[in-house]
């Protein structure tokens, strides 16, 4: 990415912050451009790409730009299960989300349906539903290989 590049990518983030009404500092504008930047990254990973862009930042700071960026709609939290809280930049669609069981791996993955909240529950309780947050587990590609590569040689073979 050229200097140029980079500039505008900041630009846009501290515009994005502005919009939302929040406070824009050279530390939030990292944390949502690696947020941006990156793949449902947690709160380390995304304080590490952040410490890239401006040297020192707390865990505390990142911590609570997340929660000001999530209570604006810059970011979305996504809480697999037995995996810490992961970010990413990807808002305002229908999407979910795939997890590996194994490596714990993320990825999106449009809604079949595609209009929210496109599942809807057999008994809403009185509630107005507007989002469905769906989780498939499985094992990602990488780990499908191991897998394979692990296993045994079937028993025909060894005798």
């Amino acid at each position: 990415m050229t200097a140029d590049q980079k500039t505008a990518r900041a630009h846009d983030a501290a515009a994005e912050l502005r919009g939302a009404g929040l406070r824009v500092t050279a530390t939030r504008v990292a944390i949502l451009e690696t947020v941006r930047g990156g793949d449902h990254l947690d709160a380390e990973e995304i304080a590490a790409g952040a410490r890239e862009r401006v040297g020192h930042v707390s865990l505390q700071a990142v911590y609570e730009a997340l929660h000001a960026f999530t209570a604006a709609g810059l970011v979305r939290r996504i809480e697999p299960a037995g995996s810490p809280a992961r970010f990413e930049g990807r808002v305002g669609d229908n999407h979910h989300h795939l997890a590996c069981r194994r490596c714990g791996a993320v990825a999106d993955v449009d809604c079949a349906v595609g209009r929210a909240p496109c599942l809807e529950p057999a008994d809403a309780a009185g509630f107005q539903i507007d989002e469905a947050d769906v989780t498939f587990w499985g094992l990602c590609p990488d780990c499908q290989r191991t897998s394979r590569v692990a296993q045994p040689a079937d028993r025909a073979s060894m005798e």
